[in-house]
């Protein structure tokens, strides 16, 4: 029963996610790159890009271009990727079409930067939703598993082609705000998919391990694992050593504890982009 709760209640989130990116993307290119004949990286860079030269509907090209990549997606991820993939791609395009949204500012830095920020929100928040709204880290992914490069190395490079193709055919200014649009969207999708819900994973080493423990356990509710440890500088033996996982909003109260309970106390932080399970994700469904 609560296995299946904990699926509606995730394929909810996942629909959210979804709707949400398609959204913000669909804004991000109305409102601010379209109406000034900008571009981006990746594929939707590619689309706006021959969109500029040909004056084909972008809605169109979106759907077209990315094919290729939903298919390439089925065969490396798997089906449910590649029809989710399908299914915001197509609305997508049908929001380009339907949707009004209209053109907010003519202010070249402003769309360079606000239309990188919204289009890489839809593509973060879509990602966050277990799919793509752009099909360039599904090929990036193919070709780093078919040579020494890594998925960001041929991102890199694939976005160094679209920006110098931008400055050949149309302008160099173009192709240098094109570079900012995609900072600005690159920025923005790490944020989403790594760091708007970061945990951080702590590890504790003192004397008054049980009073420490305790607190995490009944007043934060968090889960901890006891790992049994040595002391080497000081060759203690049996060193109870504590790790939990918290939010990075609930850190500062673990570290203000752990300095009252224990100003002595060694504890190390680490930074972790997403886990599965556990108590902290559990917290979720109750």
């Amino acid at each position: 029963m609560q296995t299946s709760r904990a699926e509606k209640i995730r394929t909810a989130k996942e629909i959210l996610f979804m709707c949400l990116g398609v959204i913000s993307a669909c804004f991000g290119l109305k409102s601010f790159l379209m109406p000034e004949h900008f571009i981006d990286g990746g594929v939707t860079g590619i689309s706006l890009l021959v969109s500029t030269l040909s004056e084909w509907k972008l809605s169109y090209l979106i759907i077209v271009i990315n094919i290729p990549f939903i298919i390439l997606g089925y065969k490396q991820i798997g089906k449910v990727f590649a029809l989710k993939t399908a299914i915001a791609i197509t609305a997508l395009s049908l929001c380009l079409i339907f949707v009004p949204f209209q053109p907010i500012t003519h202010e070249k830095v402003l769309v360079a930067f606000f239309g990188g920020f919204f289009l890489g929100g839809g593509i973060g928040l879509a990602m966050r939703g277990g799919c793509v709204i752009d099909g360039t880290e599904v090929l990036a992914l193919y070709i780093s598993r078919n040579s020494q490069l890594t998925v960001g190395n041929i991102i890199f490079m694939l976005n160094i082609v679209i920006f110098l193709f931008a400055a050949y055919f149309i302008n160099i200014d173009t192709a240098l705000y094109a570079i900012l649009t995609y900072l600005s969207a690159t920025n923005t999708i790490d944020f989403i998919v790594n760091r708007l819900e970061a945990y951080t994973g702590v590890t504790i080493i003192s004397e008054e391990n049980e009073v420490i423990k305790a607190f995490i356990i009944n007043e934060m509710k968090r889960g901890v694992t006891i790992y049994k440890g040595e002391g080497g500088y000081l060759q203690k033996k049996d060193i109870d050593i504590i790790y939990t996982v918290v939010t990075k909003l609930e850190l500062s109260k673990l570290q203000d504890k752990i300095d009252e309970i224990d100003p002595n106390a060694f504890v190390v932080q680490q930074q972790i982009a997403d886990l599965k399970g556990g108590v902290v994700k559990r917290q979720a469904f109750h």
